[in-house]
């Protein structure tokens, strides 16, 4: 029994360090394009892009489900958004709180007869309100159907070829639109998806709808949210994005050409990961077409979002990423090293199979057996160490790269002091997060065969005062 353990321990070893060395290889893309853009004109504002005739107007759709408390700060930080023209379509899929009313009392909303252009087919709508003293700002209240309905909704009721979608209870900066939209713009078109970078806003002052000052906030939990946060987007996102790979576009905030997405048939209602699953059938129907259109993340424009800040809602939340992400990839198994769906299917896909997904039930047995290497002798004591070493590095030291790009690209945090107390906390990842992550994504892949679409339910605080 103890040559099997010490076999599985080899192989958990092997994969750990083949997951490490994709993360190095992802940093490195990550970086170079990072110096690259560094070397650029920086002169170049995109002001100059408000009075470009050439700017595509944009159709804004917030998705809303119990979101009294943060859905007028989120649309007063739309209303301030620099950009030509736009449309701010709140979606209230059934609510059960105040939601319709704050909007309705804050933006002196009236009802109007309406006909909507079913595109795609959703739950039915009961009212449209709107803005008597904001015209282009409208609210869509229809039963509830789900966050993938609700976006459905609003993309029906939208007027301009492309839509943004963004949570109820996300804050954009002043210019995040218009530099999300400016790969967009001048490639002609030939850009259909673009995503900005998710920050959270908890321990920050934020008032009257906009970030007055970045701080970070006291909890360890959120504050490790905030490191993976870095992981995520500016080494994963920003060197798959770099080889036109990128799965996820974050449902926080993106920007779809909206003809595309009603090509590929719309957000669909059958899964809880919607935004991942309909970036890659966009990647499947472009690939299909043999098209060179592209899916980009754009690491500068960034969306403040409200973290959760117990465990209890942070485990939630987590299992239903790790549902979603199984359902994708069972959904588009077809592409899944089909040579047809080039880098996207040979590369892309089987990575976030064998390191997104299963890379958490590598992770467990390799706690389990550290564990029990240690205290029961399941496997030698040096294996195990060399276990417990690999799992730090896989761990603690990919995120302290991660908190090193962020100060190489955004510079957010304005203090020396919160860059120490990131590069701390990152380095204890392995020993109380990670294992925490790893158990909830299991979950999350059991919760996959148990199939029950809902709004991933968040307890607010609000993010602004």
């Amino acid at each position: 029994m103890q040559t099997f353990f010490q076999f599985t321990a080899y192989i958990v070893i092997a994969y750990m360090l083949f997951s490490s060395l994709s993360y190095l290889g992802f940093f490195m893309l990550a970086f170079r394009k990072v110096k690259r853009e560094d070397q650029l004109d920086k002169t170049e504002s995109t002001e100059d892009l408000i009075g470009n005739l050439n700017t595509y107007p944009v159709s804004i759709i917030v998705p809303a489900y119990n979101e009294e408390v943060g859905v007028t700060s989120t649309v007063r930080s739309l209303l301030a958004l620099e950009y030509p023209e736009k449309e701010i379509i709140v979606v209230d899929d059934g609510s059960k709180d105040k939601t319709s009313e704050r909007m309705i009392e804050e933006f002196q909303m009236k009802q109007i007869p309406f006909a909507v252009r079913m595109h795609i087919e959703t739950a039915e709508v009961e009212a449209i309100y709107q803005s008597s003293i904001f015209p282009y700002i409208r609210l869509i209240r229809k039963a509830n159907g789900g966050k993938a309905d609700a976006l459905n909704a609003g993309i029906n009721l939208s007027s301009y070829p492309y839509f943004c979608a963004i949570d109820g209870d996300s804050i954009v900066e002043n210019d995040g639109l218009l530099k999300t939209m400016k790969p967009i713009i001048e490639s002609d078109g030939q850009i259909i998806v673009t995503g900005g970078s998710v920050r959270i806003a908890n321990g920050s002052t934020i008032s009257r709808s906009k970030v007055e000052a970045i701080d970070l906030p006291n909890s360890p939990v959120v504050l490790m949210q905030i490191v993976e946060y870095f992981r995520a987007f500016l080494i994963g996102r920003l060197a798959l994005s770099h080889l036109n790979i990128l799965l996820i576009i974050s449902g926080a905030f993106g920007v779809f050409n909206k003809e595309r997405v009603i090509q590929a048939g719309g957000y669909n209602k059958n899964t809880v990961g919607e935004d991942m699953e309909l970036v890659v059938r966009l990647h499947r129907l472009l690939r299909e077409e043999k098209s060179k259109q592209r899916i980009e993340y754009v690491p500068d424009p960034v969306c403040w979002t409200e973290a959760p800040e117990s465990l209890d809602v942070l485990r939630s939340q987590r299992i239903r990423w790790q549902r979603g992400l199984f359902e994708t990839l069972w959904s588009h198994r077809k592409m899944m090293l089909n040579p047809k769906y080039g880098s996207v299917g040979l590369f892309s896909m089987p990575y976030f199979l064998f390191v997104e997904l299963l890379g958490a039930v590598f992770e467990f047995v390799g706690y389990f057996l550290i564990f029990g290497g240690f205290f029961f002798s399941l496997i030698d004591p040096y294996t195990a160490g060399i276990l417990f070493l690999v799992t730090i590095f896989y761990g603690s030291l990919i995120s302290a790269l991660a908190v090193l790009l962020e100060e190489l690209t955004l510079h957010k945090y304005p203090k020396a002091s919160h860059l120490l107390r990131l590069y701390f906390w990152a380095l204890t990842e392995t020993f109380w997060y990670r294992p925490l992550m790893v158990l909830w994504r299991v979950q999350g892949i059991f919760a996959a065969f148990r199939k029950k679409a809902h709004w991933g339910d968040m307890k607010r605080k609000g993010i602004s005062s």
